[in-house]
């Protein structure tokens, strides 16, 4: 260990493409020939129809099983994922529990399908139903759904919500307007453009929110609804959230708020008692199921009861003889996703809310805002690191913006320098921040509830090592990473479509193949 920083070296391997390896007549299984026990079925072909027949054999790789085995053993061992330490900021990644992930691999959930027997779905309803009642409770509203994909289909659910239920008000035509920030997570302001509507975005003011004035001075007769996140993406809790919804409401639009900064709050505040008419949670967030890499998500997405009839449709209810599924008779808002939305990480979130209770949830929230403080205390004693909106000098949430700015001004070496420096140490790059910046050279981190201290403490170690690093030898921190498989990711080919390669037949095309 040098400087109590262990000496790391990412996994090297050479490792081609799996569509590169293997050869022609390599099986991972090879299947035994008919000895006639099949006879009295008939041919297969027949059950497939004609129209959808291949005309030959599909073209795909062909290996064995441990040449298969080897290359994705050879991946993760250059790929460093939850199992090193990830205080990724505003996606709250958390531990996964092993024992949910094997849950959801059993046949009874990976083996069913929506469209069976209403009758043999009735323990996967039950999940549902459950988890709808237990955000119920956390948020004071009237009913969830979870078809939402992810955080920004549940915003762009609440958005077609309002326009259907300000259309079937009959005042759609007038109420145009969309109010969020500067630092609303961007998903609110985007759907609310892509339903159709104007956004109003105001600006940070000097305690780091948009002002009540300046709200009351854009809410008219023309507004539509509020989308907002609260606390934000640098951890200001906006304390005049109340009164910024009686505003809206009292020109006659709706309150959405935006969860997916819940780790903080949860247990502790419920959105409706705030006054809000519907709220999102992410569930592959807050709730301990994976975020893997751009999904599996849900968005989780409650309401009032004023709201529900405008609802994306299906939703569980329970009856007298089970759970059944009901599409009810009023025109529903834009379906985002098909069937019930991702069952896995419902039966996941399901879980882990069952495992912890109502007092574990508010003592994760409790946990998250020390880490943060905890963490926050350390930062800011490195040269170099200082608070985002350093003027406002109270602890925030559970979640701190940071900046970078001066040690750049210093020495040249930025947060991106920084990030990349970082996996040199074992660690995950930090998360920097949603575009465009408004602090100089930002990093976000977040602890949540599960690092230990000893993991947070190697984690600000290697800020401090890199900061330092900066000052001392500049152009080792600009060059990096060089402890991992690959040194710099050329990203000339992302955005060229000639060049990708994402199945087996384009990889042919565009290789010769």
């Amino acid at each position: 260990m040098t400087n109590g920083l262990r000496k790391y070296h990412a996994a090297v391997w050479d490792e081609p493409l799996v569509m590169e390896l293997g050869a022609p007549g390599r099986r991972g299984v090879l299947f035994p020939d008919d000895d006639g026990e099949f006879d009295g079925i008939g041919d297969a072909a027949d059950l497939v129809p004609e129209s959808v027949r291949r005309d030959g054999a599909a073209e795909l790789p062909e290996l064995s099983e441990p040449e298969v085995l080897r290359h994705y053993l050879h991946l993760s061992q250059e790929t460093l994922g939850m199992m090193g330490i990830s205080l990724f900021g505003t996606c709250t990644m958390k531990y996964n529990p092993r024992l949910t992930e094997s849950m959801t691999r059993l046949p009874v959930v990976a083996d069913t399908h929506p469209d069976q027997d209403i009758g043999t779905l009735q323990g996967t309803l039950e999940v549902i139903h459950g988890l709808d009642l237990m955000l119920r409770d956390l948020t004071g509203m009237d009913q969830f759904v979870f078809q939402p994909g992810g955080g920004a289909d549940a915003a762009f659910l609440h958005a077609t919500v309002t326009r259907a239920y300000h259309e079937a008000a009959g005042n759609l035509a007038q109420r145009r307007e969309i109010i969020t920030t500067a630092q609303a997570h961007p998903c609110n302001p985007a759907t609310a453009a892509a339903a159709g509507f104007d956004v109003i975005t105001l600006p940070l003011e000097e305690e780091g929110y948009a002002s009540v004035e300046a709200l009351r001075s854009v809410a008219s007769e023309r507004t539509a609804a509020l989308m907002v996140n609260n606390p934000d993406d640098i951890g200001i809790y906006n304390p005049h959230i109340k009164e910024w919804v009686e505003i809206v409401h009292s020109v006659g639009g709706l309150c959405f708020y935006d969860h997916a900064n819940f780790n903080g709050v949860m247990g502790r505040i419920r959105a409706r008692e705030l006054g809000f008419d519907a709220c999102m949670m992410m569930l592959h967030k807050t709730f301990g199921a994976p975020k893997a890499g751009g999904g599996p998500a849900v968005g989780a997405y409650g309401c009032s009861s004023e709201l529900a009839p405008f609802l994306t449709t299906p939703v569980v209810v329970k009856g007298d003889e089970g759970y059944r599924i009901e599409v009810p008779g009023q025109a529903g808002s834009t379906q985002v996703r098909e069937y019930l939305g991702n069952i896995p990480v419902i039966i996941k979130a399901y879980a882990w809310l069952r495992a912890l209770g109502a007092a574990g949830v508010k003592e994760a929230a409790d946990l998250s805002l020390l880490a943060n403080n905890y963490m926050e205390t350390r930062l800011l004693q490195i040269p170099g690191v200082t608070k985002g909106l350093s003027h406002l000098d109270k602890h925030r949430m559970e979640m701190t913006r940071y900046s970078l700015g001066e040690l750049t001004e210093e020495t040249g070496v930025g947060t991106v320098d920084v990030a990349n420096r970082m996996v040199d140490y074992g660690v995950d790059a930090f998360w920097m921040s949603h575009e465009p910046w408004f602090i100089p050279e930002p990093f976000t981190p977040e602890a949540g509830e599960m690092w230990s201290i000893e993991d947070m403490d190697y984690w600000i170690d290697v800020i401090a090592a890199i900061c330092e690093e900066a000052r001392t030898d500049p152009e080792l921190v600009k060059t990096a990473p060089h402890n991992q498989p690959i040194h710099r990711i050329v990203g000339s080919g992302l955005d060229d479509p000639n060049r990708w390669a994402t199945t087996w037949r384009a990889y042919q095309r565009k290789n010769g193949g």
